[in-house]
């Protein structure tokens, strides 16, 4: 990827992930933060009291700490988190887990995290969707790219039912599940509408999932 991808892709604003928000100001921490541009934003809603993040790469870890409370930079899965249990209101994990050696444990870590009531909400990619099933279907086609589904450091994949049971572990409720990426007006939208959404699941580039603490 080149370093203009790598700009992009550590500082978009993840802005679909607004209406899973909880209305009242919390504490948040996101998982894969990048630059911390999606925090500042939320920050900006009015909807976040204090924003940490944890970030892999450590350009973009440097750059979040300029405006968000905390930034630890490394590997999430080697790392002690330095929060106490049942201290965090939101849990961001975007587009995260499938890139992790074990992403059950991360979540089972993240949720003991919140406080009940609390949510943690992922992004993950759709390994059923129609561009890499029909491809394998048709063509014998899997190949890795440097972005996107199929992503060459994507390490699990995921389909709706299989992210919903990652999700739901150990205290946490599975309680929204939103395909994205499939655009209103479209001629896949429309045929989609037509049969009564049998498409969603091979239209949807990825799942957006709210999973609550109970």
């Amino acid at each position: 990827m080149s370093n203009t991808g790598d700009s992009v892709y550590f500082s978009r604003v993840r802005k679909e992930i607004l209406p899973l928000l909880p209305a009242t100001p919390g504490r948040y921490l996101e998982i894969g933060c990048g630059t911390g541009e999606t925090l500042k934003h939320i920050r900006a809603q009015g909807l976040c009291s204090w924003a940490g993040g944890i970030e892999f790469s450590p350009e973009p870890a440097k750059r979040a700490a300029e405006h968000l409370d905390f930034v630890q930079q490394g590997d999430v899965e080697a790392m002690a988190l330095p929060f106490e249990p049942a201290s965090l209101d939101v849990v961001l994990c975007l587009d995260v887990l499938e890139h992790l050696r074990d992403p059950w444990a991360m979540v089972a870590r993240l949720g003991k995290l919140l406080k009940p009531g609390g949510v943690l909400i992922t992004s993950l990619p759709n390994i059923r969707h129609y561009k890499v099933v029909l491809p394998l279907l048709f063509r014998g086609d899997w190949a890795y790219q440097d972005a996107g589904i199929l992503d060459r450091t994507h390490l699990r994949f995921f389909v709706r039912r299989t992210a919903i049971e990652l999700m739901q572990n150990d205290g946490l409720h599975v309680e929204t599940v939103v395909a994205h990426g499939i655009k209103r007006w479209k001629l896949k939208w429309i045929l989609n509408q037509l049969l009564f959404g049998a498409l969603t699941d091979h239209l949807a580039e990825q799942f957006l999932l709210r999973a609550r603490r109970v």
